[in-house]
């Protein structure tokens, strides 16, 4: 009566949304209280405003530009199924060999090339497929604020974009940047622990 699977039943699609996000049902659970609470007028769905409660993200440089990715397409609400999706591609990578999975299924939120494309399109603001100096600027200029000079920021842009771009378009494409991260761990730096 008042276990944990009777709460879960009253997630909305639940078992679908477990089996799209990899989340544990505890941790869909939690998700789902957590997305409840930021509702407070019990709409429904979530607003920028809303999200913009998250103290977390009012801290990160990038935090616009996360929230920015819950609402694609211009959209101004994101429902349950959108909210979980887009924390998923936080999840830790499971330990389970990627050769186990089955190819016909789709890659997981979570994987390396998923967690790499999300990082990528916090960068490539006016979504072209490329990030060019000017985006590359941006992003710096959120991140080190004013301990940098402009002329500094001006630099470090410049030779960040100079270093990836194999093609000499003097931007970076999706396969450019995924190449100048190789050796970066992208599944431990983009996972939060507690959405296992």
């Amino acid at each position: 009566m008042g276990s944990r699977g009777s709460h879960a039943a009253r997630i909305p699609d639940g078992d679908s949304i477990r089996q799209e996000t990899g989340f544990s049902q505890a941790s869909l659970l939690r998700l789902y209280h957590r997305f409840r609470a930021l509702d407070r007028n019990k709409k429904g769905y979530l607003s920028r405003v809303d999200l913009q409660e998250i103290g977390a993200l009012a801290v990160n440089p990038l935090g616009e530009r996360i929230i920015d990715s819950f609402f694609p397409d211009g959209n101004l609400r994101v429902d349950f199924p959108g909210f979980v999706r887009v924390l998923a591609h936080f999840r830790p990578v499971d330990d389970e060999d990627p050769g186990m999975r089955d190819p016909k299924e789709p890659e997981p939120l979570n994987s390396r090339m998923n967690k790499l494309r999300f990082a990528f399109q916090l960068y490539d603001l006016d979504r072209d497929g490329k990030i060019s100096r000017h985006e590359m600027l941006q992003v710096l200029r959120l991140m080190v604020g004013v301990q940098v000079t402009e002329e500094q920021l001006e630099s470090i842009a410049d030779r960040t974009v100079q270093e990836a771009d194999e093609d000499g378009d003097g931007a970076v494409s999706f396969l450019e940047f995924t190449k100048s991260l190789e050796k970066m761990n992208i599944e431990q730096k983009m996972s939060i622990r507690i959405l296992k």
